[in-house]
């Protein structure tokens, strides 16, 4: 399990991207670069992570489940993802 931090930093970086799109957007659009740098770092959608939802982990992220390869697994063979069932053979 991640830090309870390292989750809230995530959401907290995600609200202050939303907030600031729109903006970002429309400087972007006017070429206003200095502008731009002025707005706060953690507003740039590239400083944004996936996080696994269910643990936080940040690495092995699946974006299609929107969980991280190892809860995917042990998910799977549990039967917990409908359509989905463990190859053997």
């Amino acid at each position: 399990m991640a830090k309870e931090s390292m989750k809230a930093r995530e959401v907290k970086r995600a609200k202050l991207v939303a907030k600031y799109a729109e903006k970002r957007a429309r400087l972007k659009s006017e070429g206003d670069y200095e502008a731009l740098q002025t707005l706060p770092k953690n507003a740039s959608p590239v400083r944004l992570h996936n996080r696994c939802k269910l643990t936080g982990r940040p690495k092995g992220y699946m974006r299609q489940f929107g969980i991280s390869r190892i809860q995917f697994r042990e998910m799977a063979s549990a039967g917990l993802i409908p359509g989905l069932k463990k190859a053997s053979w």
